[in-house]
Protein backbone atom coordinates (compact mmCIF):
# COMPACT_ATOMS: atom_id res chain seq x y z
CA UNK A 1 0.00 0.00 0.00
CA UNK A 2 1.34 3.14 -1.16
CA UNK A 3 1.87 5.57 2.07
CA UNK A 4 -0.47 8.81 2.05
CA UNK A 5 0.36 11.80 4.21
CA UNK A 6 -1.26 12.63 7.31
CA UNK A 7 -3.31 16.10 6.77
CA UNK A 8 -0.72 17.50 9.74
CA UNK A 9 2.19 16.12 7.88
CA UNK A 10 0.84 18.31 4.78
CA UNK A 11 0.29 21.14 6.92
CA UNK A 12 4.08 20.69 8.79
CA UNK A 13 4.98 20.50 4.49
CA UNK A 14 3.25 23.35 3.79
CA UNK A 15 4.21 25.59 6.38
CA UNK A 16 8.20 24.05 5.94
CA UNK A 17 7.93 25.18 1.79
CA UNK A 18 6.46 28.59 2.71
CA UNK A 19 8.75 29.27 5.35
CA UNK A 20 11.61 28.31 2.59
CA UNK A 21 10.24 30.80 0.15
CA UNK A 22 9.95 33.37 2.26
CA UNK A 23 13.57 33.04 3.34
CA UNK A 24 15.05 32.77 -0.10
CA UNK A 25 12.91 36.11 -1.00
CA UNK A 26 14.80 37.60 1.51
CA UNK A 27 18.02 35.93 0.28
CA UNK A 28 17.54 37.17 -2.83
CA UNK A 29 16.61 40.92 -1.92
CA UNK A 30 20.32 40.41 -0.07
CA UNK A 31 22.34 39.04 -2.79
CA UNK A 32 20.85 38.75 -5.85
CA UNK A 33 19.78 35.63 -7.85
CA UNK A 34 23.10 34.71 -8.67
CA UNK A 35 24.30 34.47 -5.39
CA UNK A 36 20.97 33.03 -3.86
CA UNK A 37 22.69 29.79 -3.91
CA UNK A 38 20.65 26.73 -2.68
CA UNK A 39 22.69 26.24 0.10
CA UNK A 40 22.57 29.73 1.56
CA UNK A 41 18.59 29.27 1.33
CA UNK A 42 19.08 26.46 3.45
CA UNK A 43 20.83 27.94 6.07
CA UNK A 44 18.40 31.01 6.26
CA UNK A 45 15.47 28.85 6.81
CA UNK A 46 17.24 26.37 9.32
CA UNK A 47 16.89 23.47 6.51
CA UNK A 48 18.90 21.12 5.28
CA UNK A 49 19.98 21.43 1.66
CA UNK A 50 18.15 18.10 1.09
CA UNK A 51 15.22 19.71 2.44
CA UNK A 52 15.12 21.78 -0.28
CA UNK A 53 15.31 19.75 -2.52
CA UNK A 54 12.09 17.92 -1.24
CA UNK A 55 10.39 20.62 -1.93
CA UNK A 56 12.01 21.91 -5.12
CA UNK A 57 13.89 19.68 -7.79
CA UNK A 58 16.26 22.57 -9.09
CA UNK A 59 17.58 25.53 -7.82
CA UNK A 60 15.98 27.14 -10.89
CA UNK A 61 12.00 25.61 -9.77
CA UNK A 62 13.07 27.47 -6.41
CA UNK A 63 14.20 30.28 -7.82
CA UNK A 64 10.61 30.64 -10.23
CA UNK A 65 8.59 30.06 -7.32
CA UNK A 66 10.09 33.18 -5.46
CA UNK A 67 9.92 35.21 -8.35
CA UNK A 68 6.05 34.46 -8.89
CA UNK A 69 5.38 34.88 -5.23
CA UNK A 70 7.25 38.30 -4.77
CA UNK A 71 5.86 39.60 -7.99
CA UNK A 72 2.54 38.19 -7.28
CA UNK A 73 2.56 40.22 -4.00
CA UNK A 74 3.19 43.44 -5.94
CA UNK A 75 0.64 42.65 -9.13
CA UNK A 76 -2.09 42.10 -6.56
CA UNK A 77 -1.58 45.57 -4.54
CA UNK A 78 -1.31 47.25 -8.28
CA UNK A 79 -4.93 45.27 -9.53
CA UNK A 80 -6.37 46.22 -6.16
CA UNK A 81 -5.64 49.72 -6.37
CA UNK A 82 -6.29 50.34 -10.33
CA UNK A 83 -9.61 48.01 -9.83
CA UNK A 84 -10.60 50.42 -6.62
CA UNK A 85 -14.08 51.34 -7.05
CA UNK A 86 -13.24 54.69 -5.53
CA UNK A 87 -11.90 57.40 -7.63
CA UNK A 88 -11.79 57.92 -11.70
CA UNK A 89 -9.50 55.87 -13.67
CA UNK A 90 -6.71 58.93 -13.98
CA UNK A 91 -7.18 59.52 -10.17
CA UNK A 92 -6.58 55.52 -9.41
CA UNK A 93 -3.81 55.25 -12.44
CA UNK A 94 -1.95 58.24 -10.06
CA UNK A 95 -2.66 56.36 -6.98
CA UNK A 96 -1.55 52.83 -8.53
CA UNK A 97 2.11 53.84 -9.48
CA UNK A 98 2.78 55.88 -6.54
CA UNK A 99 1.68 52.59 -4.23
CA UNK A 100 4.04 50.97 -6.20
CA UNK A 101 6.76 53.36 -6.93
CA UNK A 102 6.68 53.29 -2.88
CA UNK A 103 6.97 49.91 -2.45
CA UNK A 104 9.75 49.80 -4.86
CA UNK A 105 11.65 52.23 -2.86
CA UNK A 106 10.86 51.51 0.54
CA UNK A 107 11.71 47.10 -0.62
CA UNK A 108 14.77 48.01 -2.76
CA UNK A 109 16.42 44.47 -2.73
CA UNK A 110 13.00 42.77 -3.75
CA UNK A 111 12.21 45.49 -6.20
CA UNK A 112 15.63 45.33 -7.95
CA UNK A 113 15.69 41.53 -8.18
CA UNK A 114 12.32 41.86 -10.04
CA UNK A 115 12.55 44.30 -12.48
CA UNK A 116 15.88 43.92 -13.17
CA UNK A 117 18.64 41.99 -11.89
CA UNK A 118 20.27 39.21 -14.24
CA UNK A 119 18.78 35.82 -13.62
CA UNK A 120 18.44 32.49 -15.60
CA UNK A 121 16.47 31.75 -18.26
CA UNK A 122 13.50 30.23 -16.21
CA UNK A 123 12.87 33.82 -14.65
CA UNK A 124 13.09 35.76 -17.44
CA UNK A 125 10.42 33.96 -18.47
CA UNK A 126 8.72 34.62 -15.57
CA UNK A 127 9.45 38.03 -15.50
CA UNK A 128 8.03 38.72 -18.94
CA UNK A 129 5.16 37.02 -17.79
CA UNK A 130 4.19 39.09 -15.10
CA UNK A 131 4.97 42.40 -17.29
CA UNK A 132 2.24 41.49 -19.27
CA UNK A 133 -0.04 40.86 -16.21
CA UNK A 134 1.12 44.65 -15.38
CA UNK A 135 0.54 46.01 -18.99
CA UNK A 136 -3.27 44.38 -18.63
CA UNK A 137 -3.86 46.03 -15.93
CA UNK A 138 -3.10 49.44 -17.07
CA UNK A 139 -4.18 48.90 -20.46
CA UNK A 140 -7.74 47.83 -18.30
CA UNK A 141 -7.83 51.31 -16.68
CA UNK A 142 -6.70 53.62 -19.66
CA UNK A 143 -9.19 52.16 -21.65
CA UNK A 144 -11.74 53.17 -18.87
CA UNK A 145 -10.21 56.56 -18.82
CA UNK A 146 -10.96 56.86 -22.91
CA UNK A 147 -14.42 55.51 -22.82
CA UNK A 148 -15.15 57.62 -20.20
CA UNK A 149 -13.36 60.98 -21.78
CA UNK A 150 -11.17 61.36 -19.14
CA UNK A 151 -8.09 60.43 -21.51
CA UNK A 152 -7.96 61.18 -25.24
CA UNK A 153 -8.10 58.73 -28.29
CA UNK A 154 -5.44 55.98 -28.17
CA UNK A 155 -4.66 52.20 -28.37
CA UNK A 156 -4.44 51.40 -24.49
CA UNK A 157 -2.67 48.29 -25.23
CA UNK A 158 0.58 50.25 -26.69
CA UNK A 159 -0.34 52.64 -24.12
CA UNK A 160 -0.21 50.30 -21.24
CA UNK A 161 3.10 48.80 -22.43
CA UNK A 162 5.27 52.15 -22.76
CA UNK A 163 3.83 52.96 -19.04
CA UNK A 164 5.06 49.24 -17.68
CA UNK A 165 8.45 49.70 -19.45
CA UNK A 166 9.39 53.22 -18.25
CA UNK A 167 8.11 52.79 -15.03
CA UNK A 168 10.52 49.85 -14.45
CA UNK A 169 13.59 51.44 -16.44
CA UNK A 170 13.32 55.09 -14.13
CA UNK A 171 13.05 52.59 -10.99
CA UNK A 172 16.33 50.71 -11.76
CA UNK A 173 19.26 53.12 -11.06
CA UNK A 174 17.49 54.38 -7.86
CA UNK A 175 16.57 50.60 -6.81
CA UNK A 176 20.70 50.16 -7.07
CA UNK A 177 22.06 52.81 -5.35
CA UNK A 178 22.11 54.25 -1.93
CA UNK A 179 18.43 55.28 -0.05
CA UNK A 180 17.71 58.94 0.21
CA UNK A 181 13.94 59.45 1.59
CA UNK A 182 14.00 63.03 0.04
CA UNK A 183 15.00 61.51 -3.17
CA UNK A 184 12.76 59.08 -3.25
CA UNK A 185 9.81 61.02 -2.73
CA UNK A 186 10.74 63.18 -5.63
CA UNK A 187 11.68 60.12 -7.37
CA UNK A 188 7.55 58.89 -6.65
CA UNK A 189 6.17 62.24 -7.63
CA UNK A 190 8.03 62.53 -10.50
CA UNK A 191 6.94 58.87 -12.14
CA UNK A 192 3.28 59.42 -11.42
CA UNK A 193 3.33 62.64 -13.30
CA UNK A 194 5.26 60.90 -16.18
CA UNK A 195 2.70 58.15 -16.13
CA UNK A 196 -0.11 60.53 -16.82
CA UNK A 197 1.64 62.61 -19.37
CA UNK A 198 1.90 58.86 -21.02
CA UNK A 199 -2.03 58.49 -20.87
CA UNK A 200 -2.38 61.93 -21.74
CA UNK A 201 -3.70 62.84 -18.58
CA UNK A 202 -2.53 66.57 -16.43
CA UNK A 203 -2.01 65.87 -12.90
CA UNK A 204 -4.03 68.17 -10.92
CA UNK A 205 -1.84 67.80 -8.27
CA UNK A 206 1.29 66.31 -7.16
CA UNK A 207 0.61 62.76 -5.58
CA UNK A 208 0.48 62.90 -1.73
Amino acid sequence: MAYRKTPAVEDRLTAARERLVDEAIAVVADVGWSQASVTAVAAAAGMSVGSVYQHFPSKAALAVEVFRRAAGREADVLGAVLRDGSGDPVERLTRAVTVFARRAMESRGVAYALLAAPSEPAVESARLEFRRRYRGMFAEVIREGVSGGLLPEQDPEVTAAALTGAIGEVLVDPLSGPADGADADRLVAELAAMSLRCAGAVPAQQPQ
